[in-house]
């Protein structure tokens, strides 16, 4: 049985899951086996895994820094928001329910013996498994029948170092504030406390870090500075990605939908030098000079299609296409595309139908079986050959789709129309495979670079390594681990 540390923030968006891949690739390279584990995440930028499941994108990228293919056990929990008081409730890679945040509450205390299965049998394997909260244990309000944080390190019986994140300011009420409001007991599991974030001479908060020392009595473990090249890992938010913006680049406009999802295959694309790309906020009208526009995937199609319209980009999309522009839909943007969406038994939300973009002689129907699985591909329009995954639900279907996307094991996949400009696929991750996206890219007028993505993403995981044993102290947060 191997050990654990778990690292918790003094609120969301802390800069927790980065400091958890860091300390992973970290670990991993004193050759221990490291596994992560998230007992709790809210995401709708879910990865595949290999055991047919999905798992938050944050616990995708924390294996890949432990050189470990992706299990459902690395976040037996998994909240995938459909509305604003609605999440989609996955267990161990699959879904169980859909419930309000209030139900959810009742339901948390029966999740708590499938994430200690998933962590005991993650320990049984590993030597060391990095553990990672979610918000803050300073929600006490939501303690009783916590799986997140304390609940579930109290359960486990897991150290915890509190991460606090300098870059929003008040670091100190954050860290001394989380001690004040805990309970004793929570506080007693406390092993220290680091500061993330921080950008100019760290000697500056010397007295800072020395007075949450005296305060809390907690271990200091360091102060990181900022991690400039955060933003050239997968991002598990969709308003973590960086617009990559360039001066005659090719013009890529991906709409940002209210319930994106999987949008993963974004972040190769902003790495390309000969691409400038852009995430439309809402009220943002779609650029008159964008080459192509991308509708994402979405956790919502439907509802997602209402807000599409609301920000007036249905109108934008029509004169787009008309000047000659092209557009992708992927996954649930393709199903967006067609001339309407079914969902006869409310899979979704409230039953019924609701008109598509009509960008593509497809039609779409929500069925309740979801398809999850790795993907092998070849792009008909290239030849080019990727991987990828499938993560909906939903069947699509129509004249449209005579002209395939690619062809996935013999069976056509996608639909592009009759003129080439509007092309779906229900296939994410496709730009990962530097072959394909350049080839995809070439065709539509962009310069593209030599580096390849998922070498880029391996070297700058090492480099995050190097940054928290630079600034960290690692050895001593690893020696906590029980």
């Amino acid at each position: 049985m191997g050990k654990a540390i778990m690292i918790q923030g003094t609120g969301s968006n802390v800069g927790k899951s980065m400091l958890v891949a860091g300390l992973c690739r970290a670990a991993a390279r004193r050759g221990l086996s490291v596994a992560p584990f998230k007992p709790q995440n809210m995401s709708n930028n879910a990865a595949v895994t290999s055991d047919g499941g999905e798992i938050g994108r944050a616990q995708a990228l924390q294996a890949l820094a432990c050189g470990k293919a992706l299990t459902v056990d690395m976040n037996p929990v998994l909240l995938k928001p459909e509305t604003d008081v609605g999440s989609q409730v996955v267990v161990q890679g699959k879904r169980l329910t859909t419930v309000k945040a209030r139900e959810y509450a009742k339901l948390k205390p029966q999740l708590l013996e499938a994430v200690l299965e998933s962590f005991n049998r993650l320990k049984s394997n590993s030597d060391l498994v990095i553990v990672e909260g979610a918000g803050s244990p300073a929600e006490v309000n939501l303690r009783a029948g916590d799986i997140a944080n304390m609940g579930f390190a109290q359960a486990a019986d897991v150290p915890v170092v509190l991460a606090g994140d300098i870059d929003r300011g008040g670091v100190i009420a954050q860290v001394v504030g989380t001690q004040a409001v805990i309970s004793e007991e929570d506080a007693a599991l406390v092993v220290g406390f680091l500061i993330n974030k921080f950008r100019g001479d760290p000697s500056l908060f010397d007295d800072g870090y020395d007075l949450i020392k005296a305060t809390t009595g907690w271990d200091g473990f360091g102060v990181l500075p900022y991690f400039g090249e955060a933003w050239k890992l997968p991002a598990e938010d969709a308003l973590e990605i960086k617009n990559a913006e360039r001066e005659g680049g090719l013009n890529v406009v991906c709409l940002g939908l209210s319930r994106i999802a999987n949008f993963d295959d974004l972040d190769p694309l902003a790495q390309e030098p000969g691409v400038s790309l852009t995430m439309l906020r809402a009220g943002e009208p779609i650029p008159g000079d964008a080459d192509v526009v991308i509708l994402p995937g979405s956790k919502s199609t439907r509802g997602d299609l209402a807000f599409l319209r609301e920000q007036g980009w249905d109108v934008d999309l029509a004169a787009h296409v008309r000047r000659g522009g092209h557009v992708l839909g992927i996954c649930g943007g393709y199903q967006m595309l067609g001339a309407v969406v079914k969902d006869p038994e409310g899979i979704e939300g409230p039953a019924g139908e609701t008109e598509g973009l009509g960008l593509l002689d497809v039609e779409t129907e929500m069925t309740p079986d979801k398809r999850l699985t790795e993907t092998e591909a070849v792009h008909v329009a290239s030849g080019e050959a990727f991987r990828g995954y499938e993560i909906h639900i939903g069947r699509t279907d129509g004249p449209d789709r005579a002209r395939p996307f690619a062809q996935v094991a013999g069976r056509d996949e996608g639909a592009v129309s009759a003129g080439g400009q509007v092309s779906g696929s229900y296939l994410h991750g496709m730009f990962r495979d530097d072959g394909f996206r350049r080839a995809w890219l070439t065709a539509l007028g962009a310069q593209v670079g030599n580096a390849g993505y998922d070498a880029t993403v391996q070297a700058v995981l090492d480099r995050l390594a190097d940054h928290v044993e630079t600034h960290l102290d690692v050895d001593g947060i690893l020696a906590a681990a029980r």
